[in-house]
């Protein structure tokens, strides 16, 4: 059974850092691509960044320059590394997997990200 577990949220004053996980157990991790999302309150869930199997990235406008998306293969786990937080970065963020033979993507619970200002 696939499962993606998030960790790392929390509360942060603006300006300030915070480093997001995520574990995935079930899948064959290092041919999967992996994302984080985020979804704040009313709005649309929306794609922040991105990191293909092969190690290539790419970011959204709004968090280019502040955050950074890596993985570790080895122990099966994605990162976000988010610095110079702002009050609009609070959302749920939530971690992606999508093999690219396949149409179904697999998302974990989510985590919550809360920049105070």
């Amino acid at each position: 059974q696939v499962q993606l577990v998030e960790s790392g949220g929390g509360l942060v004053q603006a300006g300030g850092s915070l480093r997001l996980s995520c574990a995935a157990s079930g899948i064959i991790f290092s041919v999967n691509d992996m994302a984080w999302y985020r979804q704040a309150p009313g709005k649309q869930r929306e794609l922040v960044a991105r990191i293909f199997s092969g190690g290539s990235t790419t970011y959204s406008d709004f968090v280019r320059g502040r955050f950074t998306i890596s993985r570790d293969n080895a122990k099966n786990t994605v990162y976000l590394q988010m610095n110079s937080l702002k009050p609009e970065d609070t959302a749920v963020y939530y971690c992606n997997a999508d093999h690219p033979a396949y149409l179904t993507d697999y998302w974990g619970q989510g985590t919550q990200v809360t920049v105070s200002s």
